[in-house]
């Protein structure tokens, strides 16, 4: 691809914007990842150090939370209090700032923007298959592939302290993670395009080589019995009721509040009005078979906002209950606030119009095979202030990986299968010939992550201890 990346800064200047551009002749592409190679040394990557004039870092959550919804940002930090995994997963901001100053090889890729590791799970694909792939894609936008590999492994490395892991179990995980991003990428570079594009890691087979290598799958079996429940009828069973045979959203404030129990919304009349213009905007963004499918569900019935995730919450999330054939045949859309990349201001902006499309655009590159009614949207405030939304279904067959009781095996496979998914979404979007030359064959740049991952992981302890202590002295609000 081309595109913009980001160089390494020297001290105290601005990162600065490369424009790569690739190579058509293989041998060629090859030459251009060993060039990289020779201005970012892979022993760099190891390097983390914060810079002497590291600005306190509760700014930027500070400056994020400033644009959300106030009334739910003691919440946000309430979530993210739990623990430091809970609070990495809440400061994508904060790691693009750090890894804006380490090295970059120049090498640019349609980056997730936040790759940890509990934004990978199971999907169901348009051919009714299950998948496992990337999950989240607010932050997407073009950028150094590099810096989605040191925030999945680091996660990694976070995940595995949560979990109480010992030293050698997490050195174990973050190897695993590292090594299948490397191997991944090597087969990639020798695969044809299309066979690329097409690749996908099918979650039956994956439990069948599992089963056949005699590694436990526990954890994504769980994962799989659980994405296989959840579809539109099934959400709107979680979070709907029947009110006088009209099906109508529980209020269970503040995760889920029904519109009309809410006021003070910076968006054009009543929120019944507001929802209804998204949607139909939405619709107008759709290729014409989709919106056929959406024109099936002509009866609109509800609309709630809903909390969602670690790091989003406090940003505008709708959700829409609609039924088609009968009130048996529902469909849960979810219309979600999208916010400028934490990556922009360090790689450049999008190219495209709204924020919106940005993530859409970028999702439907990166991803395997994503939601068919997925698409975007926007909106004017009185003041004249744009919000824009993407859009999906709420529940569409995904299945989340259980972190929190995974057990070694658990970790370590899902660590596994989710560097092949970033390694794919990278391939697909970027040169994963040049990339693989860069690596190189030999453990240099593999063990240069796992350091970063380790240090990195420190950093973020005391990160996290400096946040718990805002919070205690009353700076950040927190719920109870």
């Amino acid at each position: 691809m081309r595109g913009t990346t980001t160089s390494r800064p020297q001290s105290g200047e601005p990162p600065v914007v490369l424009d790569w551009v690739e190579a058509t002749n293989p041998k060629d592409r090859v030459l251009m990842g060993t060039i990289a190679r020779r201005r970012a040394p892979l022993g760099d990557h190891a390097i983390w150090h914060p810079r002497p004039k590291r600005t306190e870092k509760i700014d930027l959550l500070e400056e994020q939370s400033a644009i959300r919804v106030q009334e739910l940002i003691p919440l946000r930090y309430a979530r993210m209090s739990v623990s430091p995994f809970t609070f990495y997963r809440g400061t994508a901001l904060i790691m693009a700032s750090d890894l804006a100053t380490t090295a970059v090889s120049g090498i640019p890729v349609q980056c997730v923007g936040d790759a940890h590791i509990a934004n990978f799970g199971i999907f169901m694909s348009p051919t009714q298959h299950l998948v496992f792939d990337i999950n989240d894609f607010d932050e997407t936008l073009p950028g150094p592939w590099e810096w989605d590999v040191k925030r999945l492994v680091t996660s990694v490395e976070i995940c595995s302290r949560d979990r109480g892991f010992d030293a050698a179990t997490r050195r174990r995980a973050v190897q695993e993670c590292i090594h299948s991003y490397h191997e991944s990428m090597d087969m990639f570079a020798k695969m044809d395009n299309l066979d690329v594009w097409y690749a996908n890691l099918d979650v039956e087979k994956t439990l069948q080589e599992y089963s056949k290598s005699g590694m436990p799958s526990k954890t994504l079996r769980k994962a799989v019995q659980k994405a296989l429940s959840k579809d539109s009828n099934h959400a709107a069973q979680k979070f709907g009721q029947m009110v006088k045979g009209e099906p109508r959203f529980r209020s269970e404030p503040p995760e889920l509040v029904p519109i009309d129990e809410l006021t003070g919304y910076d968006l054009e009349g009543p929120l019944d009005v507001t929802i209804r213009t998204l949607f139909e905007r939405y619709k107008n963004n759709l290729y014409a078979d989709r919106r056929q499918v959406l024109d099936s569900y002509h009866r609109y019935h509800d609309a709630a906002r809903k909390v969602v995730g670690v790091g989003s919450v406090g940003t505008r999330v709708w959700v829409m209950l609609l039924s088609g054939r009968d009130v048996n045949d529902a469909l849960v859309l979810q219309i979600k606030e999208a916010e400028e990349s934490v990556l922009e201001r360090f790689v450049g902006h999008s190219r495209f119009a709204t924020h919106g499309e940005r993530v859409v655009q970028g999702q439907k590159v990166i991803q395997t095979t994503s939601d068919v009614l997925l698409g975007w949207t926007s909106m004017t405030t009185p003041e004249g202030l744009r919000k824009d939304y993407y859009v999906r279904q709420l529940w569409n067959g995904k299945g989340s990986i259980d972190l929190d009781h995974a057990g070694k095996e658990g970790i370590i496979n899902t660590a596994r299968m989710s560097a092949w998914a970033l390694a794919h979404a990278h391939a697909r979007t970027g040169d994963a010939i040049a990339i693989s030359a860069y690596m190189d064959h030999g453990e240099i740049f593999d063990n240069a992550i796992v350091s970063f991952a380790k240090q990195y992981a420190d950093q973020n302890e005391l990160d996290y201890q400096v946040f718990m202590d805002a919070i205690k002295s009353g700076r950040l609000p927190c719920a109870k």
